[in-house]
This record gives structure tokens, sequence and C-alpha cells, in this order.
């Protein structure tokens, strides 16, 4: 675990770099260190060695490590894959933020089940038209947006895409396709960027990275 400590500070020093090359403040950019299949001594092991906010993608396995974990001062659940709406109350009880809304109806019952803070969220869109991706096509992101804004229990922060597995500078234009998006629709949350493009993504607008591989390295099988 003495390698996730030096992972985690390596990754917070070029996060600091990208986003003082692209002349934003420090504290800018919010490192979210994916831990999806990652089992609980390494999130120990990051949250010792400052981190706060851990992504997961399976709202039980979230549900499960937010149990386990609660021990842990200041920890905050980033539930960050698709979600069906028979498990959005994993989501609800046990995350703060959410990164992929793309339909009303989880929207909807995320509100339902949602009790005392509001949940944060951020609306995936998915802006390559890649039949396989999850998210909302950019024409019809206005009327879910008018959807979600209403709703009890949520505040809408900002917009979320997953680009495809390229270099970073293939990616980059989705990045500036996607802050476009935001500065339209004067929402000021941008989460992109990963493991392979995080910097590029900094560099384009992005206020939240979302980080695994490189703390935490290969992820075990499920």
């Amino acid at each position: 675990m003495t390698d996730v400590a030096a992972n985690w500070s390596a990754v917070v020093e070029r996060v600091r770099s990208a986003a003082a090359r692209a002349g934003r403040p420090e504290g800018s950019v919010e490192l979210v260190a994916v831990s999806k299949l990652q089992p609980p001594e390494a999130i120990r092991a990051a949250h010792a060695a400052g981190a706060r906010a851990f992504g997961e993608n399976y709202a039980q396995e979230l549900r499960d490590k937010a149990a386990a974990l609660s021990d842990l001062q200041g920890l905050r659940w980033h539930a960050i894959g698709p979600l069906q709406t028979n498990k959005a109350r994993y989501v609800a009880r046990s995350a703060h933020v959410f990164h992929a809304l793309d339909r009303v109806e989880v929207a909807e019952e995320l509100s339902r089940r949602r009790t005392g803070t509001p949940l944060a969220v951020y609306v995936e869109v998915n802006v390559t038209g890649e039949s396989s991706k999850s998210g909302v096509a950019p024409g019809a992101l206005g009327p879910l947006l008018d959807a979600v804004r209403p709703l009890p229990g949520l505040t809408l922060v900002g917009l979320m895409t997953m680009p495809p597995l390229a270099p970073a500078e293939e990616v980059r234009p989705l990045f500036r396709s996607l802050a476009a998006l935001a500065r339209q629709h004067r929402l000021p949350g941008l989460s992109m960027g990963t493991t392979h493009d995080f910097e590029a993504a900094i560099e384009e607008g992005a206020t939240i990275v979302r980080v695994g591989t490189a703390i935490f390295g290969e992820r075990p099988p499920r």
C-alpha cells in the first residue's frame, strides 16, 4: 500500500502542474480517486495519503464500501457509473455526488429517495455519438436539464463525459465540446479526464478529474 501513497502524491503534483499551465489557481480542480473493485485497504491507504474523494462505478459496491469505511473522516463518495432506477436508492443514500445522470427517470428516483443534503449531479453527455457510450446526445441536453433543475433533493452542478480510450490530443476536442456545452447551459462543473488524459482535460477546463489506475494500479477482476 506504500505505492498508493506515492502514486497519489505524484498525481496530485500532475494536477497542480496542469492547472498552472492553464493559468488556473491551485485548488480549482478536484481529484477523485477511482476505487472501483479496489479493496478497502487500498482506500484506507489513499485516505492516509490525503485523498478524500473516491469514485465507485457500481451502486452496491458503493453502498458496501461506504458502510465498511464509515470510520474514516471526510470521505466523499462519487458514484461515477451508469445507474439503473432499481439501484438508485443505494446512490441516493451513500453518495455525495453522481456523475452519470442521463435519464429523467433516474433523476426522479434519486430525488424521491434522497434525504438530507442535496445530491450534486452531473449530466453525462455522449459527445462522440457512439452507440456503445452512455449519456444524452448534445441536442437532447436542454430538455433533460430543464426536467432535472426543479427536482428536490438534487443540485445540478455540471456536465460529464467519458471519451474513447485514445491519446490525449485526440480526445482534447471532445473536452472542448463539453466545455462549450457547459458554458451554453450556464453550468460551472466539468467532470472529464481519467488516468490517460486528465492533464489535457484540466487544460480544457475540467473542474473534476477521475483517476484510478495511476493511483491504485490495475484493477482486480470483477
